[in-house]
């Protein structure tokens, strides 16, 4: 169990880090400005992918937490 434990933290921080940013850059975020952050985005392709499977792979961990 331990060891699925591992599978799967490596390949959710894996995941978490290929996923594209919604913010434009750090200063929009530090400034306020909200010109695109909240705006109707569509995902598709690749990234509808990576979404659904970073989703999955926290809910996976987060029952193996519970359950150990």
């Amino acid at each position: 169990m331990q060891i699925l434990l591992i599978i799967i933290s490596v390949l959710l921080i894996a995941i978490v880090l290929l996923q594209s940013g919604k913010a434009e850059s750090a200063t929009d975020i530090m400034s306020g400005s909200n010109s695109d952050l909240f705006s109707n985005r569509k995902e598709r392709g690749g990234e509808l992918f990576i979404t659904r499977l970073t989703f999955c792979l926290g809910v996976a961990f987060f029952i193996i937490c519970i359950i150990m």
